[in-house]
């Protein structure tokens, strides 16, 4: 099957989702632009946005139709020549509205599963929990007669392990989109033992039309991203509640959260980052992870005291940030959750003791915004971290510590055969996380 008619029916199920609505953005705009060539004029395509909420897709909807206007405006003179014999088109907004028209004409908001069962290809981007994915694969494979190929979105449950217990015959591969969809660049991809090299091949040649990055994984739980991510919070975490013993849980939180973000040049320090995930779903991606790792403990007690609290972080549906281990005003921390006062702190009131302790941070340093996109960055880096070397500060000494314990995870993920090189950590890091540097480097050798 090739790959115009593998995406003739297509569904897309946790449609509704952060992950899924950005898939489903762009499996439809790629679909519409199939369906506006030539010689596909005669060809039906579908794509069944499925969710479990009929009020969630009913946002959703509103949320592809604004996407896709924007998406029209970026690129009205291409549409000019997919559109030239239309004679009714004449104005851009014309045009604009138009291929809006066709893109919003192909999906089919739908509550119900059994959409999925005449599709070709399915992408999965439900809650991340193993039985869950399985017994929907499984339901939907029994029921579709044409053998579709499954695309999951999971970004730590080994694909092997969902291939075995669906009975799906190699027709799986990981597609792991990061956060948003849309946005991103990097997509990780991931192979089963038994996946079809065909279904590879058609990824890629997705991937590319939708201009993203792709950096292969080795089928190990976490993959290369939540692989360096979880083990890099957990270490955060630990950090912070070392530095709590002499003083209080809030500035140890405040401390490590500076000293991975400005210290280290990241464009979130580690603990608005869990916020950012949320502290719920990287619990639960630690929890899948754990068990496929008997010489580690990938669990946070901490993590299990703030859901205990209700505190749990993620986005709002307006994109805005939810109150996490910080809380936040206008998407900016103004205060830490101290989990032994059952409330939140204000910086304010804590930052200068803090500051203090840390000591002054190398003139050389660069924020974090201003670096990532410096035609000279990696001199500046070289100037940094040589002069973060020779300082003995507090925080100094506690960034050197962070940045080896970073490097160290990166090496082990190629060292047990997770990611295929070092290169590959790199780019994840870089174009995932959107880190300026790579976490292998010699910036501190």
């Amino acid at each position: 099957m090739e790959y115009t008619e593998k995406l003739q029916n297509v569904t897309v199920l946790g449609a509704a989702g952060k992950m899924g609505s950005g898939i489903l953005l762009l499996t439809a705009i790629e679909m519409a632009d199939l369906s506006l060539k030539p010689e596909n004029k005669a060809k039906h395509f579908v794509l069944n946005a499925m969710d479990v909420s009929s009020e969630a897709l009913h946002g959703l909807m509103r949320y592809i139709k604004a996407q896709v206007f924007k998406a029209a405006e970026r690129k009205v003179g291409q549409l000019r020549i997919v559109y030239k014999d239309r004679t009714d088109l004449i104005e851009n907004s014309e045009i604009i509205n138009q291929y809006v028209d066709d893109v919003m004409l192909i999906i089919r908001p739908s509550i119900h599963l059994e959409c999925a069962y005449h599709s070709t290809l399915i992408f999965e981007a439900i809650k991340e929990d193993p039985e869950l994915k399985v017994k929907v694969f499984s339901q939907v494979n029994e029921n579709n007669k044409k053998s579709p190929w499954f695309f999951t979105n999971t970004s730590s449950i080994p694909i092997n392990e969902i291939d075995s217990k669906a009975k799906l015959g190699g027709r799986i591969l990981g597609v792991h989109f990061y956060n948003p969809p849309a946005v991103q660049k990097l997509v990780e991809m991931i192979k089963a033992n038994t996946t079809l090299p065909e279904l590879e091949e058609f990824a890629l040649m997705f991937a590319k039309n939708l201009k993203k990055t792709v950096v292969p994984s080795h089928d190990f739980a976490g993959f290369i991203g939540n692989g360096h991510f979880m083990r890099d919070a957990i270490y955060g975490i630990a950090e912070a509640e070392k530095l709590a013993k002499d003083s209080s849980l809030a500035e140890g939180i405040y401390i490590m959260n500076k000293i991975s973000q400005d210290y280290l040049i990241r464009p979130m320090g580690i603990f608005q980052l869990i916020d950012y995930v949320g502290v719920d779903v990287c619990k639960y991606i630690m929890s899948v992870m754990d068990p496929y790792l008997p010489e580690e403990d990938l669990h946070s007690d901490l993590l299990d005291q703030m859901l205990e609290a209700g505190v749990r972080g993620g986005q709002n549906s307006d994109g805005s940030q939810k109150d996490g281990f910080l809380k936040y005003e206008k998407n900016r921390p103004v205060a830490i959750y101290d989990i032994n006062k059952k409330q939140y702190v204000a910086i304010a009131d804590i930052q200068a003791k803090c500051d203090d302790k840390m000591g002054a941070v190398p003139a050389s340093i660069k924020p974090w915004k201003s670096a990532v996109g410096a035609p000279n960055k990696e001199e500046i880096f070289k100037t940094y971290f040589t002069d973060l070397k020779a300082s003995n500060t507090f925080g100094a000494e506690l960034a050197k510590k962070y940045a080896a314990r970073s490097k160290e995870i990166g090496l082990a993920l190629v060292k047990d055969n997770v990611a295929y090189s070092e290169k590959d950590v790199n780019t994840v890091l870089l174009t995932g996380f959107f880190h300026a540097y790579g976490p292998i480097n010699d910036y501190l050798n």
